[in-house]
């Protein structure tokens, strides 16, 4: 017989309670009328879960977390019913032959008893913290078991949380010297499963499996080619197939009107293309889960701005439209300088094709000064055809698309390359999907097909001479789960989760081989943070203190320090990136740039010169929605929406909190849409400068905002530092995110 009180008693047990909030009584009171007598224990924890959900509020939150303690050990029942263990058995014993059952089922991959030993997966298995199991909240442990742990073919789940951070680190760990492997397995696990940094969605869906595409997101250079437009489209068509996301730059594409092999107007422009890449968005689907996710990014100098800046409204023709496609601006500073000074003023848009064939350069290949000498070097030869219009009405475009559909994307072009590391080799032209990821990147330039005969059969050999492919690996530091105060804690994670990023570009499966060759290259990486509210309510730092911009500027300032000095200490061990030597982290001008000078910095530049760096770029914010989640924490860099809200998920409706909220807390954590959105751009930049690469940085409007006072917006992010804007949330528009990054 079902003992209700033992059931409620288990639930609680761990809740933190000071004043009697969480009881057994008050549990078995507002269970009185759910449960019927014959329930079977399933149906009776069902109503446990819900119960404490509906007790959920902002002055009680706790509740969430014993709806998540009745929902471990219900999936602790049905993880034994799926692999038929006995009830009396502990489901984390036998570890190595439930790696071995796994791998013989093709659900692990096969690398992990290749690489491990018995001896070594008996050491790792007493490592594993069952009570780990008990830290997420509901909506973390309901997300983790839907659509990240391990399922067999029939959808049913067959692993447990730790196992499956336990088999993350050990496949993570794979590429480190043997005598070091089960060490930095040790060392990935504490910290995954402390919940104190997160691996991007793909790592933690494809890590320990068959398959294991481990990126988030990749970035294509379009050349102004047939060739080149329809590989670029085959390249995002292979890496929706596999779950990541697309940043496509198409400003060398010619303009409307342009001519094709000298025959003038032949050209369609980018608007045929960009459609294409939205069906192909929907054809190629995401494993049949979700649509492709895809940005399209183009200069706002390029002649067909107008119509693309349009292609997600709602009014005109829809012949022109891509509304599955995330549209996405690159600015030069020129641009805003502009806005803001003379607003009626002229700006001139012109085809990068007329521009190489008058001018023999590309425009976009330049920036900053000597980008502005070019431009109007190009607005004054009357040999290139220019459309003109008012600075004016281009924002109220920008503007108008912005608040109806949250896009375009906005990318500060100058400010990205100035500050980029590896100037010396290449040039930024854009961002990836989520506004975070800026590396070097240029077009695959196609090459004549040959025709080779082998007996009697002929192959055609395609040859592409292989440009630079941008691939995003990521990772983010919980700072709501880190003593961001202790130094100590600080560097440990940050060293431990620079490994584990430098690892995956050794470990990827690359559906795209131009993929593979630029992450080897350069070695990207893109450490982010999530739990940035959530650090503050912690701290004691309300959001519009002017402490805030001191507090931001120090911990970013360290955990800048840390990530360039595991990268330094990475190096010494397996040598730096391809590019190193002539980069601004091998002359000092990284550190110069940033204002690093004292004693600490000056000696940490010295050794960077001295042992190199592993990685050319460390550090990107990514959204983190769910990853966030996951950890129980606030998303990337954002405000927290509310206090308290309900969200709807297929039919059901689950509370959402603050994360840790309490009564010591609650007045420092302030709704994203009561803040002075000013001051969140401000506070970007004091972050941004110890960015290498960007930030998902999201500006919330209410209809209070006029266009003028959004317009400023942007000014004030271009001269304050900030590379990228995303999205513009207003309360009335629902925007969705790439789940590959924002994971």
């Amino acid at each position: 017989m079902l003992d209700l009180k033992e059931l409620c008693r288990k639930a609680i047990k761990g809740i933190k309670d000071n004043d009697g909030t969480y009881t057994e009584e008050k549990l078995l009171n507002a269970l009185e009328y759910t449960i019927i007598d014959g329930m079977d224990i399933n149906d009776v924890r069902k109503s446990l879960i819900q119960v404490s959900l509906d007790l959920t509020t902002s002055t009680e939150p706790n509740w969430q977390y014993v709806a998540s303690t009745v929902y471990i050990y219900q999936l602790y029942d049905e993880v034994r019913k799926n692999r038929g263990i006995d009830k009396n058995r502990n489901l984390y014993s036998n570890y190595y032959e439930f790696i071995k059952d796994l791998t013989n089922k093709n659900l692990y991959g096969k690398y992990i008893l290749e690489n491990y030993s018995r001896e070594e997966i008996l050491e790792l298995e007493n490592e594993i913290k069952i009570e780990r199991d008990f830290i997420f909240n509901y909506s973390g442990i309901d997300l983790l078991a839907k659509r990240y742990l391990v399922q067999d073919y029939n959808r049913e789940i067959l692993e447990l949380p730790q196992q499956m951070f336990m088999g993350i680190a050990m496949h993570l760990a794979i590429p480190e010297k043997q005598s070091n492997r089960v060490y930095w397995a040790k060392r990935f696990y504490n910290v995954l499963s402390q919940l104190k940094a997160t691996m991007a969605t793909p790592t933690m869906s494809n890590a320990r499996k068959p398959f294991y595409q481990l990126s988030s997101c990749f970035i294509d250079t379009v050349d102004d080619s047939l060739k080149g437009i329809y590989k670029s489209l085959d390249n995002f068509a292979e890496v929706s197939k596999f779950g990541g996301g697309m940043g496509i730059y198409m400003g060398k594409i010619r303009a409307l009107g342009a001519p094709i092999r000298g025959f003038k107007g032949a050209s369609g422009g980018i608007i045929p293309w960009v459609k294409l890449f939205n069906d192909t968005a929907i054809a190629v689907d995401q494993l049949g889960v979700r649509n492709g996710s895809v940005a399209i990014w183009l200069d706002i100098w390029h002649k067909d701005i107008p119509e693309f800046l349009q292609i997600r409204t709602n009014n005109g023709d829809d012949r022109k439209k891509a509304h599955d496609v995330f549209p996405g601006i690159c600015y030069p500073d020129l641009f805003w300088k502009l806005a803001e000074e003379n607003i009626d003023a002229d700006w001139y848009m012109m085809c990068p094709h007329n521009i190489k064939n008058v001018k023999g350069y590309c425009l976009e290949d330049f920036y900053g000064e000597e980008w502005e000498r070019k431009y109007f070097e190009c607005v004054n030869d009357e040999r290139i055809e220019k459309r003109i219009i008012k600075i004016k009405d281009i924002v109220r475009l920008i503007i108008k698309s912005a608040v109806e559909t949250g896009a375009p994307f906005a990318f500060y072009r100058d400010i990205a390359n100035k500050m980029n590391p590896n100037k010396h080799n290449g040039i930024i032209y854009s961002s990836n999907l989520c506004t975070e990821i800026m590396q070097n990147m240029s077009p695959m330039k196609m090459k004549e097909d040959q025709i080779i005969k082998e007996d009697d059969s002929y192959s055609v050999v395609q040859k592409i001479e292989s440009g630079d492919f941008v691939v995003c690996n990521l990772s983010s530091l919980v700072l709501g789960n880190i003593n961001v105060l202790d130094d100590k804690e600080m560097e440990y994670v940050i060293e431990t989760q620079i490994r584990a990023m430098d690892n995956v570009i050794d470990l990827n499966y690359y559906s795209v081989p131009f993929a593979e060759i630029t992450n080897k290259k350069y070695r990207g990486v893109g450490l982010g943070t999530s739990g940035y509210h959530h650090m503050l309510a912690n701290n004691k730092v309300q959001w519009l203190h002017e402490n805030h911009k001191n507090f931001a500027d120090k911990i970013y300032e360290k955990i800048n320090y840390y990530s360039i000095k595991a990268s330094m200490e990475i190096s010494k061990e397996k040598g730096s990136y391809k590019f190193f030597e002539g980069s601004d982290w091998e002359n000092g001008s990284y550190f110069q740039l940033r204002g690093y000078s004292n004693k600490k910095w000056n000696n940490l530049k010295e050794d960077v010169k001295k042992f190199g760096m592993r990685n050319g770029y460390l550090l990107a914010v990514a959204p983190n929605g769910s990853t966030a989640t996951i950890a129980g924490t606030s998303e990337g860099i954002d405000p927290i929406m509310a206090r308290f809200y309900l969200e709807e998920k297929k039919g059901s409706i689950i509370p959402k909190t603050a994360p840790n909220l309490s009564a010591d807390n609650y007045w420092y954590y302030n709704s994203a849409y009561n803040l002075d959105q000013k001051w969140c751009v401000e506070l970007n930049g004091i972050r941004q400068r110890h960015i290498d690469q960007g930030q998902s940085f999201n500006l919330y409007i209410t209809t209070d905002y006029t266009m003028r006072q959004i317009m400023n917006l942007y000014i004030a992010a271009c001269k304050c530092g900030v590379k990228s804007i995303y999205y513009v949330r207003s309360k009335s528009l629902e925007v969705t995110e790439c789940e590959s990054c924002s994971g």
